[in-house]
């Protein structure tokens, strides 16, 4: 527990979420540098929430940067751009943003050097069209939620146009440790960010927005001011920096006061939420025609040789921009732990051959003590994990509940609630993985939800199969019945015809 977390306690200042050590700095303050595209970039079809988008390219096909090659899919999908220019190879596997090493498909591009764009079209006035345009160019231009939940923002917009939500929050929290990436767009491109939170609001039809952003960032809070400066609607609001401030129930609550129901959405309480980065690629879409193939991403941990935020084109592997940037120190000899994202929330990775995906926001080489590998021991039954949870849950219940496969009984206590933040196992002094017991429980429960609806499924199939049985044999009998019925009438008629024709005859 450090200093701060202890004071909030001693104080009695926060009753959720912990003080984790930021290590945002020097990376923070460093020039942003410009990746150029690799020999070869790798896009998943699945960069989004939902169905993945469908290939419309050639394996040999020429593209220019921007272009389409993959469209959205079904209504929660995204399309999927090039981020420059080159030949398509392929549509081929690429190890997932996932601890379990799986394949996902991914097009293939082989960039030819020459970066050409294709034609942009943008609009010289964008709040004069309507919400349903605006969303139509945000779908096209591929752009999601750019914190790492990567819903397909057009439909978000639409959804909050339906729902008649109130007001927007824009989330610049950025609450987990080591990034920066959003605090450094709030700082370079805060003109770009509230011109594109203005045209969510118009979108949305909210009556305003808030932007929410840590107050341990205070140049970012400066330029964001000084851009919202003469619009009414827009307001920037400094948050206490605590983590997990950036999810977006606890941001809502705290700009707000109005709580979104554990098992709710944002819109029922009348609110949208988006990140400062998806702000910033809606105005681009709509106003530049400009499709999201590029997003700033930080670069930390003790491995790195040069900790800052690049601007990398999507489909890059970590390992290109690990290359870019000047590689590991000692040529990653000190490595402990791979991280695509946040220490807190992100994915561990068994090795640096992942692309960087729309919702990628870090690329983190960590050392041994920032990964803080240290024995587990029982718990202690402290109460430190309760105090932490921002969702109010008992994690240390819900662990030894898990540890015995009651996952009902976990269920009980909000398993389903929890939003696996990691503040509960951070402060753990016993170092017990209780995101991890959470994670496992959550996927056999999936598992078991998947096991019971194909067991119903089959079920269903087999009582379909019995009644289409049972129906033909019901014809089958009918249709018999039927036909003796007909043999017996045609007996009985050519009986009686014989019997006219022999009482007819002459005597």
């Amino acid at each position: 527990m450090n200093l701060r977390t202890l004071l909030d306690k001693l104080l009695g200042s926060a009753d959720w979420g912990i003080h984790p050590d930021d290590h945002k700095r020097p990376g923070a303050d460093a020039p942003v540098r410009v990746m150029p595209a690799p020999s070869r970039l790798y896009l998943p079809l699945s960069q989004h929430s939902g169905a993945p988008a469908r290939p419309i390219v050639l394996v040999g096909q020429k593209v220019k940067k921007g272009e389409c090659l993959a469209e959205a899919q079904g209504m929660v999908s995204a399309p999927v751009h090039a981020p420059t220019s080159g030949t398509v190879l392929a549509v081929a596997d690429v190890t997932a943003l996932h601890s379990s090493g799986l394949a996902m498909p991914a097009i293939m591009l082989e960039p030819d050097g020459l970066d050409e764009w294709i034609e942009l079209k943008g609009c010289d006035d964008p709040f004069a069209l309507s919400p349903a345009e605006i969303n139509k160019k945000v779908a096209a231009a591929g752009v999601v939620g750019m914190g790492g939940g990567t819903f397909p923002s057009a439909v978000k917009l639409t959804g909050a146009n339906r729902a008649g939500i109130h007001t927007v929050i824009i989330n610049g929290g950025e609450c987990e440790p080591y990034l920066s990436c959003d605090d450094v767009l709030m700082r370079t491109q805060a003109a770009g960010i509230v011109a594109g939170v203005r045209l969510i609001v118009h979108a949305s039809g909210a009556k305003r927005a808030l932007i929410g952003i840590e107050d341990n960032k205070p140049e970012a809070i400066a330029a964001m001011q000084a851009a919202a400066a003469g619009y009414d609607t827009v307001r920037v609001c400094p948050v206490p920096a605590r983590f997990p401030m950036g999810f977006d129930k606890q941001m809502v609550k705290t700009l707000t006061g109005i709580e979104v129901p554990a098992d709710g959405r944002s819109f029922d309480a009348g609110v949208l939420v988006n990140n400062v980065g998806t702000a910033l690629a809606v105005w681009q879409a709509v106003a530049e025609g400009r499709p999201l193939v590029s997003r700033l991403v930080t670069l930390g941990g003790a491995c790195v040789n040069a900790p800052g935020n690049i601007d990398v084109p999507l489909g890059a592997l970590a390992e290109d921009v690990l290359a870019f940037a000047g590689g590991l120190k000692g040529d990653g000899l000190g490595l402990a732990r791979r991280v695509i994202g946040g220490p807190m929330m992100g994915a561990q990775v068994q090795h640096w051959r992942v692309p960087v995906m729309k919702g990628v926001s870090g690329i983190l080489a960590l050392d041994a003590k920032e990964a803080r590998l240290e024995d587990t021991s029982d718990c202690i039954r402290c109460g430190s994990c309760v105090e932490a949870c921002p969702m109010g849950l008992l994690p240390s219940d819900m662990a030894a509940n898990i540890r015995k496969e009651a996952l009902g009984e976990a269920v009980e206590l909000g398993l389903k609630d929890c939003i696996a933040c990691g503040c509960c196992a951070y402060v753990c002094p016993s170092n017990i993985p209780l995101v991890q017991h959470f994670t496992y429980a959550k996927n056999e429960l999936a598992a078991r939800d998947r096991a019971t609806l194909r067991m119903e499924a089959t079920k269903k199939l087999a009582q379909a199969r019995e009644a289409r049985l049972a129906r033909e044999a019901q014809e089958k009998a009918e249709a018999a019945a039927r036909r003796k019925a007909e043999r017996a009438a045609a007996a009985a008629k050519t009986a009686a015809a014989a019997e006219a024709s022999k009482q007819g005859e002459p005597t």
